[in-house]
């Protein structure tokens, strides 16, 4: 019973918050020319929620972020509270590469696409990661972009293998990576479950990785021992 009533609890909150910061979201996305407010909209969002999950941030490593850097942000994944718990940990602006069904999500996925966040269609292959490149040279200046290169959530909790598309949009873009360890979010809300479990949840900031004469593999090998290390 009780694992019933945390999963309606998060369920509830989350569409309730969708239909208050819906139009604040996309009129904030329409009007500003950067999106930095809907951004900030998308923070309401992620700190009402891990309230009302009774989760408590701990955050490492924010002296690593350079004020004004772009960067492309990569982290471990293994629960639907990382995305939120990454809006309010990393204090910078950035942007969001989302898989394309997301954008049919009712009002959820609108107030995505017109905050300027970045859709890929995975069965596109290359195309899908050479229009990806686009969106990230018109983002504003200091705006990044974050994506989780294993993919899809972990169901245990330990690091998947990565996929090729984050490195590559960095080296080609000359942007240095920002790996990023998320610790506790499994034990708070493992994947396959609704019922979440309330306690604190950990983000370590590692220095940034330059891509400049790097490989894409010597990257993936780079970042993933990083990230790893943090677990």
């Amino acid at each position: 019973m009780l694992k019933t009533f945390k999963a309606f609890w998060v369920l509830f909150w989350a569409a309730l918050l969708t239909l208050i910061l819906f139009l604040p979201i996309v009129i904030a996305a329409l009007i500003g020319k950067r999106g930095d407010a809907a951004f900030q909209g998308t923070q309401v969002f992620a700190w009402v929620i891990l309230k009302m999950c009774g989760i408590r941030l701990r955050v490492s490593g924010r002296e690593n972020i350079r004020p004004g850097q772009r960067y492309v942000i990569l982290s471990n994944h293994a629960s639907y509270l990382d995305p939120p718990a990454l809006v309010l940990a990393l204090g910078l602006q950035y942007r969001w590469v989302i898989k394309q069904e997301v954008r049919k999500v009712p009002l959820f996925g609108l107030a995505l696409e017109t905050s300027r966040n970045l859709f890929i269609d995975r069965s596109r292959g290359s195309d899908a990661l050479e229009s990806i490149k686009r969106g990230v040279g018109q983002l504003p200046d200091g705006t990044g972009i974050l994506l989780f290169p294993e993919g899809t959530r972990s169901w245990d909790g330990t690091l998947l293998p990565f996929k090729k598309g984050g490195f590559v949009i960095a080296r080609d873009g000359r942007l240095p990576i920002l790996p990023v360890t998320i610790r506790g979010s499994h034990d708070r809300l493992a994947k396959g479950h609704a019922a979440f479990t309330s306690g604190d949840i950990e983000l370590i900031i590692h220095p940034p990785v330059e891509t400049a004469g790097k490989s894409v593999e010597a990257l993936m090998t780079e970042v993933r021992d990083t990230i790893a290390s943090g677990l």
